[in-house]
């Protein structure tokens, strides 16, 4: 609408869009600042700035999409990066960047690195320079984080959200850049979280024709052929992974007719080659990850036995693009 059409009708475009920081002050989550994001289009997201710029909460035109754990969200005070603590405090959310020196199983790396916790450390950054605001067209929302190590690696991550304001998709944009006069391996994933009602046995997904698909385990693979479907939620159930290699055209949708909603991913394929579905259909876990990464996950020595590990050179940085669509189906 043009503005002074809008303006005739609105007094404060907060009325239709708008970002706000606010910081929650009571149980485990006392502490967790978010950007509120609304937009015209339906969209409404938290942005956790001390949680690595991630996404917590995600609706769509009042319809819940993202995942959320049992925990809730949690204090950044209790990241913890140690041996089977992550269960205890993983939130799930929209988007639970992994990375950026491990992503994938707990494992020691004997050449570099030490101990890696569940799928790293970057999570539990907190971002700096941050910004919040409307630039006339989109709501934009960035900051920059860093994961170091004494003596050792340091890499910053500079995140930008592109958010149309009168739109339903957020646009990510991230730089990733090697601090060092060495080359260093680093993995990365973007883990992105799909919850009921918009992951339910109505619920299907859609993939290219040409894709390359690697079962995770033995139980995948033996539930290779109904991949792309869900049942409902079945106690004990064990989850699957699937690496899913696309030829061109990244994309995956998962589609809810029930709803008439569909969820569209699409990410810069020459620098993350593997997009990793993650399918629990476990009571009380009920979830599906589309996670666009870098690699197969599967640890730092495994990755860089099966040449899959890829290296930042000194002072080099790589950029990241992963877009996420809202829309009603036709």
């Amino acid at each position: 609408m043009e503005r002074t059409k809008f303006y005739r009708y609105v007094g404060n475009e907060e009325q239709v869009y708008g970002v706000r920081r606010v910081i929650l002050d009571d149980g485990n989550a006392r502490g967790v600042a978010i950007y509120q994001v609304t937009t015209a289009g339906g969209l409404q997201l938290d942005i956790l700035p001390d949680s690595g710029l991630d996404i917590g909460h995600l609706r769509y035109k009042g319809v819940n999409i993202s995942y959320t754990t049992k925990n809730g969200y949690c204090s950044p005070a209790r990241f913890l990066p140690v041996s089977n603590e992550f269960g205890h405090y993983f939130s799930g959310g929209m988007l639970f960047t992994c990375g950026l020196l491990s992503a994938g199983p707990e494992n020691t790396d004997t050449k570099d690195g030490g101990f890696q916790p569940l799928h790293g450390r970057i999570h539990g950054q907190g971002a700096h320079n941050l910004a919040g605001y409307f630039d006339g067209e989109n709501i934009i929302v960035s900051g920059e984080l860093k994961e170091t190590q004494a003596g050792g690696y340091n890499f910053s991550l500079k995140r930008k959200y592109i958010i149309p304001a009168c739109g339903s998709e957020v646009m990510i944009e991230d730089e990733v850049t090697n601090l060092t006069p060495a080359p260093v391996e680093y993995m990365m994933l973007y883990h992105m979280n799909f919850g009921w009602p918009m992951l339910s046995e109505k619920a299907f997904l859609e993939f290219p024709a040409k894709r390359k698909v690697t079962p995770r385990t033995p139980y995948a693979e033996k539930g290779l052929a109904k991949q792309c479907e869900f049942c409902e939620p079945i106690d004990g159930e064990e989850e699957q992974v699937f690496f899913n290699e696309m030829e061109s055209e990244p994309y995956v949708r998962l589609k809810n007719p029930e709803l008439g909603i569909c969820a569209e991913i699409n990410w810069s394929l020459d620098t993350l080659p593997v997009l990793a579905q993650w399918k629990n259909m476990a009571s009380g876990d009920y979830v599906l990850g589309l996670e666009p990464s870098n690699c197969y996950i599967m640890g730092r020595e495994r990755e860089r036995r099966e040449g899959r590990l890829p290296v930042l050179d000194a002072f080099g940085s790589v950029k990241h693009s992963v877009k996420l669509r809202l829309s009603e189906l036709a």
